[in-house]
């Protein structure tokens, strides 16, 4: 970034009577959780990832959660960033620092302790600890009854192929240590893919292997569907899910964002693949 323009940024920057008058989140679970903290008068913009609440879009877009540049995000005048693990790129975290904005990280996990420590470190970041605790324990209540609900279903586990993206036939797929595997296994699925972590392109013969019942997939909001595209891969066409056209698509944000809406994801995923389970 250029030295000139970043000084100027910083002279237009209002000096706040409070610390954290001026809050920008970068990452859509970081804004649901200061929404559900009712700290939400302090938001000053968001990330395009950040479309829950649906207030929460009339905020000034300061870009991609990870595609960030530093006179998107000093364009707001921010006196604290609160921003999920992989908020980037690397150089613009390094310009936000040197620019002297306060910076919290919250760290990504996608398991029950996982959701109610995001809350915590969002909370005391904000300075209302107390509210964070209160949030924290509702939200491992409503996980620990869907949880409860999915243990009573003594039906078979279907396996669940999760496809993030289908880039002219490249289905992109979600292994181990994946926010997608994680859902999967809490709702009562079985992810479909083993022998790698993260999100890989899938072979035709790994497809094969994986022999889905279930094919899952994220609703980006925008009114595409490429199912009919999908089902028509040579490879999944040939599983169980791709026979019988068995695909499930929920928002992105509820199903992969290990927010305060976990237990409403692992209720609707469930329900879901129970709708898709062979008689």
């Amino acid at each position: 970034m250029n030295r000139l323009l970043l000084s100027a940024l910083l002279m237009l920057m209002p000096l706040a009577a409070h610390a954290q008058d001026r809050v920008l989140p970068l990452g859509g679970t970081v804004t649901e959780i200061i929404y559900q903290l009712g700290e939400q008068q302090r938001l000053i913009g968001r990330d395009t990832t950040s479309t829950w609440p649906a207030e929460a879009t009339a905020l000034p877009d300061v870009g991609y959660v990870r595609a960030l540049s530093p006179e998107g995000v000093l364009s707001v005048s921010p006196d604290l960033i609160l921003m999920e693990e992989g908020a980037g790129p690397a150089e613009t975290i390094e310009a936000l620092r040197g620019a002297g904005v306060r910076m919290v990280t919250v760290p990504d996990d996608y398991t029950p302790e996982g959701v109610a420590q995001k809350v915590r470190v969002v909370a005391d970041a904000l300075g209302v600890p107390d509210k964070g605790a209160d949030l924290a324990a509702r939200i491992e209540a409503d996980i620990a009854a869907a949880r409860a609900r999915v243990a009573e279903d003594h039906g078979p586990k279907p396996r669940v192929l999760f496809v993030l993206a289908n880039s002219g036939g490249r289905l992109t797929g979600g292994g181990a240590q994946t926010a997608a595997a994680s859902i999967i296994e809490l709702a009562g699925g079985e992810n479909a893919v083993t022998g790698f972590t993260g999100y890989k392109t899938l072979s035709d013969e790994a497809i094969a292997t994986a022999a889905p019942d279930i094919i899952l997939m994220m609703d980006r909001g925008d009114g595409s569907d490429d199912t009919a595209g999908l089902l028509a891969h040579p490879a999944l066409a040939h599983t169980p899910a791709g026979e019988k056209g068995a695909v499930v698509r929920l928002p992105g944000l509820l199903l992969l964002g290990f927010g305060p809406r976990t237990g409403a994801a692992i209720d609707m995923l469930h329900s879901a693949l129970a709708a898709h389970r062979a008689p």
